[in-house]
């Protein structure tokens, strides 16, 4: 876009596109881990308990 000498604002639009793909693709990914520890808990409570603390964490990182 920048060789074609597009408009800064589509540039930018564009970028956010791309932007809001990649986080929507990083939440289904942490999201199926989370779905897996929980069908799938660990024998220790509290490394399950820290697994989804820090799948919780990811998500709400942005």
């Amino acid at each position: 876009m920048l060789e074609e000498e597009k408009e800064c604002s589509d540039l930018v639009t564009q970028l956010s596109a791309v932007r809001s793909s990649v986080d929507r693709i990083m939440g289904l990914i942490v999201a199926e881990n989370l779905k897996q520890c929980v069908e799938n808990p660990d024998a220790d409570p509290e490394e399950q308990a820290e697994k989804i603390q820090k799948a919780i964490q990811l998500v709400i990182k942005k």
